[in-house]
């Protein structure tokens, strides 16, 4: 991504984050906290597609929160990119959806995805935020980085 591009990025981020915070302030449940972070996520940045939460439930990822095109609502065990996610316990940028082994297409227009892992406050993953866009190569570090941060939010 070109220097000027992610400086942009990132004070659009830095902006996202100041006001989630503030909203996110008041002790609130963790649904709400989702359902807020994925509404403002989805509607300030152009190139997210689909954004919203899997969360780990008795063994399944099931969906959680999220703004798009319908879900699938529980996603096979062990593969794609949000399992990846889980079992690595790390960020997964996928710049090809379409080359990643075992990937899951809840929707075909999806090109490009980034799959950040959330830890409690045991260092345990609960689910992840998952970010689909229809570009390929959508998602960068500076993307990492601050959906990192954000995810950190609901520890």
């Amino acid at each position: 991504m070109h220097n000027a591009a992610s400086v942009t990025l990132a004070k659009r981020y830095e902006r996202i984050y100041k006001q989630l915070k503030e909203l996110l302030d008041k002790p609130i449940n963790r649904t709400s906290m989702m359902a807020t972070i994925t509404s403002l996520l989805h509607y300030k940045m152009p190139h997210f597609f689909w954004t919203g939460f899997y969360i780990l439930d008795h063994g399944e990822l099931t969906v959680g929160p999220y703004q798009g095109p319908l879900a699938c609502l529980v996603l096979e065990k062990n593969k794609g990119v949000c399992w990846a996610g889980i079992l690595r316990e790390k960020t997964i940028i996928v710049p090809d959806v379409h080359v990643f082994p075992g990937h899951i297409a809840c929707d075909r227009r999806s090109a490009s995805e980034i799959v950040v892992p959330l830890f409690n406050a045991h260092d345990k993953v609960w689910g992840v935020l998952d970010v689909d866009s229809k570009s390929l190569n959508a998602f960068s570090s500076v993307d990492a980085f601050w959906l990192e941060t954000i995810a950190k939010l609901l520890v």
